[in-house]
């Protein structure tokens, strides 16, 4: 409490503590849909087993349209991308460095679940398990790292992407929203390999409006000059600039005027034109059109409004927006007083352990439920499944604070000492920053894409454990400041 205290009171006037709570927000609910529609069952073998329960709730259909919270991570991701880019640059460092930098907080805590999870599958395989039930096991508690393969994806695209926002501003994720409606033709038509960079240019397109929304808070330099160092408290390593300058100020410098060409536009009348628009276009193209309704996973749904992205979620995506706008007054009021900052800032100190580890909290309560003889098998959308959903929620946080009590504090220690080494790296480090990303996120799609009955005695395929820890190393060569210069 005494260190989220120094943090509340060292927090810099200008940060844009709402992008906090909506980060906290989002993977709170994550967490909590998870398990809310989490269906327990046996197989013929008699082995407890898990779905979801959306298939048989279709009448909650619509809510997922608010549950679905992935694209408000990669709006909010964008714009702390785009503030802790920016501000390393002002501070001298590069593109290279600001990767390894962002490797600390996404990777270490990624590591140490591949690595308890591997090592876990390894013991099991020793002691006589079925590979393919380890590979089932260990399926389900990596489902998160889906979401983590685009969002790292999007992080080593970040330099490119914002130097394009930078040029063209909002032309940018409009250009990628023509690209899913293109992806989205393919799969309704054909071919369905067209829509596959769907899964990059939808996320793509919300986080680029991040950038945009960062635009709105800072008006960067005009190329070629050097911002002084701030002084900031880092609770996420995500701190905002001071707040920029407001239009009425004028444009002093041909860059100023760029930037507001560049802003997303945050007033109450464009939440409302956001909400509108996105809530009729969402009606369209699922009521009218060929989507589905439900913007979650639906088991046996042909299509899938998130896998990969489609034009209805981007739609919901804008409607998201159009809340956040509309709640952005009351949620700033909120925020300037201490005890609800300091618990936004303790939720961001872990954020991704949360996500990372909440089901495999699941895991380990149905298998000492299931080993004790108590694991109850109930009836979707029954009294007796509802009675359950609350003692469920109740239990399943109780594990999950046991486990980031033991696995957050590498998520922590990895946000408090990121950002010191802002010397330019040389070119042969910029490269193997890049290949050590990329090694990265093609392990864990290989795992993703994976299939779930596959026989793998560690879990995933050897390939892919190889492929990261090679990448992870590297990193952490990287930021031991390995390539630097000077």
């Amino acid at each position: 409490m005494r260190r989220l205290r120094q943090l509340a009171e060292r927090t810099p006037a200008g940060r844009e503590r709402y992008v906090d709570l909506l980060r906290a927000l989002a993977i709170t609910m994550v967490v909590l849909g998870h398990w809310a529609v989490t269906v327990i069952e046996r197989d013929d073998a008699g082995q407890a087993t898990g779905h979801s329960a959306l298939g048989n709730l279709r009448w909650a259909y619509p809510l997922t349209w608010l549950a679905q919270v992935m694209p408000v991570f990669f709006l909010v991701g964008g714009y702390a991308n785009a503030a802790s880019l920016t501000r390393l640059r002002a501070r001298g460092g590069d593109a290279a460095s600001w990767l390894v930098d962002r490797s600390a907080r996404l990777v270490r805590p990624t590591s140490t679940l591949l690595l308890v999870l591997t090592a876990s599958a390894a013991v099991a395989w020793l002691r006589g398990a079925d590979p393919t039930r380890i590979r089932e096991v260990f399926w389900f508690a990596t489902i998160p790292l889906w979401f983590l393969v685009a969002y790292l994806a999007a992080v080593a695209l970040t330099p490119p992407m914002y130097a394009l926002h930078r040029r063209f501003g909002l032309a940018v994720p409009l250009g990628l929203v023509v690209l899913v409606g293109l992806g989205d033709l393919g799969r309704l038509s054909g071919p369905e390999g067209l829509s596959y960079g769907n899964y990059l240019f939808g996320w793509l397109a919300v986080h680029q409006l991040g950038f945009a929304w960062h635009d709105t808070r800072a008006v960067p330099p005009p190329a070629g000059q050097t911002a002084p160092p701030q002084t900031q408290t880092d609770t996420t390593a995500q701190t905002a600039p001071p707040p920029a300058e407001t239009d009425a100020a004028g444009p002093s410098t041909p860059d100023r005027a760029g930037v507001r060409r560049r802003r997303l536009p945050t007033s109450r009348r464009a939440g409302l034109v956001f909400l509108a628009g996105g809530l009729g276009a969402v009606l369209l193209l699922t009521v009218l059109g060929p989507w589905p309704v439900a913007m979650l996973k639906v088991p046996d749904e042909r299509l899938d409004n998130a896998a990969p992205p489609s034009l209805a979620l981007l739609a919901v995506a804008a409607g998201q927006l159009g809340v956040i706008l509309l709640l952005r007054g009351p949620a700033e009021r909120l925020l300037r007083r201490t005890g609800p900052w300091q618990l936004v800032i303790g939720v961001n100190l872990v954020v991704l352990t949360v996500f990372l580890w909440h089901l495999t909290a699941a895991i380990l309560l149905i298998g000492f439920l299931d080993a004790v003889g108590t694991l109850p098998t109930l009836a979707v959308d029954t009294a007796a499944w509802w009675a359950w959903r609350v003692p469920w929620l109740l239990l399943l946080s109780a594990v999950l604070v046991v486990l980031v009590a033991i696995f957050g504090p590498v998520e922590a220690r990895s946000g408090r000492h990121r950002g010191r080494r802002t010397n330019r790296g040389t070119r042969a480090r910029a490269t193997w920053a890049v290949a050590a990303y990329a090694a990265v996120v093609a392990a864990l799609l290989i795992n993703s894409t994976t299939p779930q009955q596959a026989p793998e005695p560690f879990g995933t395929p050897v390939p892919a454990l190889v492929a990261y820890l090679a990448g992870a190393g590297v990193l952490r060569l990287l930021r031991s400041g390995w390539g630097i210069r000077g």
